[in-house]
């Protein structure tokens, strides 16, 4: 099995992302900036391309990326994380250790995420819990079922993202096999990302109607009231209780 790490970016004038990111395997960059291009180079036999677009949303540059990946297994990366010097060996493993594995998600440490101790099977339930940096899947599960990153959510066009929840709910969908594993494959970088933007009124509203397309008026308040009580120590120095409620509820009704 090959692996190709997948990484979304902005405004990146050379390779550099690649190594700062400590990518030992191919790798496609997408850069998201005001020219179109493709730059390759080969790095120990690892083909590392990055392919620059004037488009914009992080939806659209995920979706640029599956339709141009070649690895069997792909794993999603963002612009602020580090990977571990054996990520591909413990991917594969993963990978090997679950034949039936359509999609594992792994852990990223410095994140501010709690993970579950055990692996498990993903659900609609546990999916809602999972980032896209802790996404891989097997390349041709995923075309084969025609599944793609809804390209109204995403960063670019909603401040509250979820277009990764509503990747794997559509996988889910068409019968893929979905796995948390409790294995850590790489740190996050302190410093701001270029995709998230803070807790403000913008983000819980959008977050209203992510949640509304997810699941529904109904379950989405409920839901609402679950995320504003348990994510308080998140957003609590952007904006009041009241405010992120008011907002939110915008957003699903």
């Amino acid at each position: 099995m090959k692996l190709e790490v997948l990484i979304s970016c902005m405004r990146q004038d050379d390779l550099s992302i690649i190594h700062r990111s400590n990518v030992s395997t191919d790798v496609l960059v997408i850069n998201q900036g005001d020219r179109e291009d493709i730059i390759e180079d080969t790095v120990e036999n690892h083909c590392f391309r990055m392919i620059s677009t004037v488009e914009r949303g992080l939806s659209k540059s995920r979706n640029m990326a599956l339709r141009n990946a070649t690895g069997d297994i792909c794993l999603i990366c963002d612009d602020d994380e580090i990977l571990f010097d054996d990520y591909e060996e413990r991917i594969l493993k993963a990978y090997k250790e679950h034949q039936d594995a359509d999609i594992i998600a792994f852990q990223i440490d410095n994140a501010g995420k709690d993970y579950p101790k055990h692996e498990r099977k993903l659900n609609y339930l546990s999916s809602l819990k999972i980032a896209s940096w802790q996404i891989s899947f097997r390349r041709e599960s995923v075309l084969n079922t025609k599944n793609c990153f809804d390209e109204t959510l995403g960063s670019g066009v909603s401040k509250a993202g979820g277009e990764e929840v509503m990747f794997l709910y559509d996988c889910l969908k068409r019968g893929l096999k979905l796995y948390y594993v409790p294995v850590s494959i790489g740190r996050m970088i302190e410093g701001e990302s270029q995709w998230f933007h803070g807790f403000n009124r913008e983000y819980f509203y959008d977050r209203g109607i992510f949640t509304r397309k997810l699941m529904g008026r109904c379950w989405a308040s409920l839901y609402a009231i679950y995320y504003i009580v348990f994510k308080y120590q998140k957003y609590k120095m952007d904006i009041t209780v009241w405010g992120a409620l008011r907002n939110i509820f915008a957003g699903i009704w």
